[in-house]
């Protein structure tokens, strides 16, 4: 559980609007080649968006998403023209624990849990040097 891409925010901005900011940030620094791997995007209800699905099979990144309450009584009231469920995955979806984790290890940085810093750019970079100290640090 190693962080390896941040963006800051204003405290009243929404996470779903960020999401595709920090997979080209994360995409572009080309941390997906350097593992040989491919990109598998495990997000929370907030990303439950019909807008972020169509955006992430565009870009042909799997998700597992859950969905919310509300888009599956929307789906069903629409009968057959609703549309299948997305697929989720509930034990892939399990593994997102790691990224609460993750937000646990940066909270232990006192500075970083308050947010002491008047100027978000202070602030990045004190979680910039967070992240690059958990990101090293042995296991």
């Amino acid at each position: 559980m190693r962080p390896v891409e941040v963006i800051v925010t204003p405290g009243q901005a929404g996470d779903n609007p960020q999401l595709m900011p920090l997979l080209d940030g994360y995409q572009g620094a080309g941390h997906h080649r350097r593992s040989g791997r491919r990109v598998h995007l495990l997000a929370d209800k907030a990303y439950s968006h019909p807008s972020t699905r169509a955006r992430l099979r565009s870009r042909r990144i799997t998700h597992t998403i859950p969905e919310r309450s509300d888009q599956v009584k929307h789906r069903q009231s629409q009968g057959s023209g609703g549309g299948r469920p997305p697929h989720f995955d509930p034990h892939l979806y399990a593994q997102r624990n790691t990224v609460e984790r993750c937000f646990g290890r940066f909270k232990q940085w006192r500075g970083i849990a308050s947010r002491y810093d008047k100027y978000a750019a202070v602030y990045l970079g004190g979680l910039t040097l967070a992240a690059t100290l958990i990101y090293t640090r042995q296991e």
